[in-house]
């Protein structure tokens, strides 16, 4: 029986300390990507108080001083004294690197196409196994789910106020979530309940942190007519937010792969993005489905689509596509599924080649999310292949 329902998603300020983290970890891939684009990249970051780890396999031919570039990212975020409880200048940096396992090269290399013969070009075969998820939606004007969009948007803003200094109390750590209710329909028909949390200094008192949320971050946000008198909105409510970032919680590179994604809108398949070179098919098998499912809702093929891709390690064609428009589809999921099949090449090469992946993009995608980032102008937003689309479920 169709009912209303409420659909939540979070979001997190890059003073988290994941997406701390997060930012380390795509900063020294960028750094890397800029000197060699086929640089072999997985790193990792951990962070607690004082202390930054970056780990990881990285096969390259240039040097970066990842030390140097952790320490600028901290700082750039507005860790950069110690009464906040972290300070990049002072940190300890340290790093445990090694090279790419030359099993896994193999694969990558070469793949089980080209090694039999039935592909010579674009022969590089996944980085991995493992399935990847994409998915749009007509909710908003970026099509992505309206609770995810909306908390990313807050605590982009959180972030905003802080850093241009309209709110010099507050410290960089920070987090957002928004209850939407849908009706019957799955149409978003109000806001049911907004959380803001932000670390601030000692001396501001919590009734004026709550003024200043309300009018400074969630009205600007929030659009007038989602909100009602039954609109629940809670700032900081345990009531004090003072110590916070990796001095309060250890950060961890991928620990934020929802708020990443679609805020639990769409399943994750699991694999993490951040320090990722693109041969990394968590990475950008995961950007080619939402470039599908984007460019199928773009269409007007379906007003939800969510894009299941599979991959086998070594090997360059997916196992499986997999179109699910939820029954909004206007001609057929299956007959979707042969029209992307004829207009989008899923091999990695090919991805990495038509998303331009092996550029340094990455560090801006590490907070507020991978997906929806038309400020960004990231290829796997674009709706290029709309015509192509159209073209293939008439033929």
């Amino acid at each position: 029986m169709a009912r209303h329902y409420l659909f939540t998603s979070e979001s997190v300020t890059e003073g988290h300390p994941d997406k701390v983290c997060d930012q380390i970890s795509d900063a020294v891939l960028d750094a890397i990507l800029a000197q060699d684009p086929t640089a072999r990249v997985a790193c990792e970051t951990t962070a607690c108080t004082g202390m930054i780890h970056v780990m990881g396999e990285i096969t390259t031919k240039c040097y970066v001083d990842i030390p140097k570039i952790a320490r600028q990212v901290v700082m750039d975020i507005g860790y950069d004294r110690g009464k906040i409880g972290f300070d990049g200048e002072t940190c300890a940096v340290m790093t445990s690197i090694n090279e790419q396992s030359p099993d896994i090269a193999m694969g990558v290399d070469a793949s089980l196409e080209h090694k039999t013969g039935e592909d010579s070009e674009l022969s590089h075969g996944a980085g991995d196994q493992g399935m990847m998820f994409g998915y749009a939606c007509d909710e908003t004007e970026e099509l992505m789910p309206l609770p995810l969009s909306l908390a990313q948007k807050l605590a982009k803003r959180l972030t905003d106020m802080r850093k241009k200094g309209y709110l010099t109390y507050l410290r960089p750590d920070g987090k957002s979530q928004v209850t939407v209710e849908y009706d019957e329909n799955n149409q978003p028909v109000r806001v049911d309940a907004v959380v803001v949390s932000t670390q601030h200094n000692p001396d501001v008192t919590l009734e004026q942190i709550r003024e200043d949320m309300v009018h400074h971050v969630i009205e600007p946000i929030i659009p007038s007519h989602m909100l009602d008198e039954n609109t629940k909105i809670y700032v900081n409510p345990t009531g004090r937010f003072v110590k916070g970032g990796p001095a309060a919680d250890s950060g961890l590179t991928g620990r934020k792969i929802i708020v990443d994604t679609y805020g639990g809108s769409a399943p994750h398949g699991g694999g993490a993005f951040s320090g990722k070179d693109p041969t990394k098919v968590d990475r950008s098998g995961a950007y080619a489905a939402r470039y599908v499912a984007k460019n199928i809702v773009a269409a007007g093929l379906a007003k939800r689509c969510q894009v299941e891709l599979a991959y086998a390690i070594g090997v360059a064609q997916p196992v499986s596509i997999l179109v699910d428009t939820f029954g909004t589809s206007t001609v057929g999921d299956g007959k979707l599924e042969d029209a992307v099949a004829k207009v989008f090449d899923l091999r990695p090469s090919a991805i990495i080649r038509d998303l331009n992946l092996r550029t340094p993009i990455y560090r801006p995608l590490a907070a507020y999310g991978h997906m929806g980032r038309t400020d960004l102008n990231v290829r796997w937003e674009d709706t290029d292949r709309v015509d192509a689309l159209l073209a293939a479920v008439k033929g």
